[in-house]
């Protein structure tokens, strides 16, 4: 008897032995729109504290993260800046059903003390101090985008085209701003309440589109146990108000 209990042991030994390096090793790729760097790291961190599950991301605009994806890039989840590249991987059979896991919304963000006391985002740009004015890439970056409306809607797009300079996403706008390597950036609310964002000012830009993003499962992954545990964490309650703390609503 004792000797059957042993052998029953040790194959269960044996077989939860096997399973624990394969989840200790799990690791989940995602790729994210650059204006959620903030909030993913820390519910990455989370997640992963919680989990065993590693989450490795790749920030970037959500344009060049889509192309990539386009062409076969490995990653298990998406976080876009819009809902319409999602969209349009849900209608060519790479992803799940998109949803929508974050509302931001755009900012004139400066470094520039004396730029500071202005009456809004319009009277800050039309500046004669401000001589270079970063906005992300228009076609790739969402944000980018939804500065260009705004501005269209101002009738300031075409006033200061001169002074126009595009980064490929809004991280790297306000990364401009912030070294003043651009006077001022359009950036994401996000960027404006992180640590560095302190130490400028910011203005609400009501004329851009909110920004809806969306993201969704790849139906390529290899890790769609981990995959949908982490969008449903991304929807749990805890997760909104971490998003909330950086401006998403």
């Amino acid at each position: 008897m004792r000797r059957y209990i042993s052998i029953i042991m040790a194959i269960v030994f044996i077989i939860f032995g096997s399973l624990l390096p394969a989840v200790a090793g799990e690791r989940l790729l995602i790729a994210v729109a650059a204006n959620f760097i903030l909030p993913s790291g820390e519910l990455a961190e989370i997640f992963q504290d919680r989990t065993g599950i590693a989450v490795e991301a790749t920030y970037a605009s959500t344009g060049k993260l889509f192309g990539q994806i386009v062409k076969g890039a490995p990653y298990d989840v998406f976080f876009a800046a819009d809902e319409q590249r999602p969209n349009l991987l849900d209608k060519q059979g790479l992803c799940d059903k998109p949803f929508v896991y974050a509302k931001g919304q755009v900012v004139v963000w400066t470094a520039n003390k004396a730029l500071c006391g202005a009456t809004g985002w319009q009277a800050v740009v039309r500046n004669p101090e401000v001589q270079k004015i970063a906005i992300a890439n228009t076609e790739s970056a969402p944000y980018g985008t939804a500065a260009m409306i705004a501005l269209q809607q101002a009738g300031l797009w075409e006033t200061l085209k001169g002074k126009y300079v595009f980064p490929q996403s809004v991280a790297q706008a306000f990364q401009y701003a912030e070294t003043k390597s651009a006077d001022v950036g359009f950036c994401a609310y996000s960027s404006a309440l992180s640590d560095k964002g302190k130490d400028g000012c910011f203005y609400p830009v009501p004329e851009a589109p909110p920004i809806v993003q969306a993201a969704c499962i790849l139906k390529r992954t290899e890790n769609r146990s981990s995959a949908e545990q982490f969008v449903v964490f991304m929807q749990s309650p805890e997760a909104q108000k971490i998003k909330e703390k950086y401006g998403y609503r």
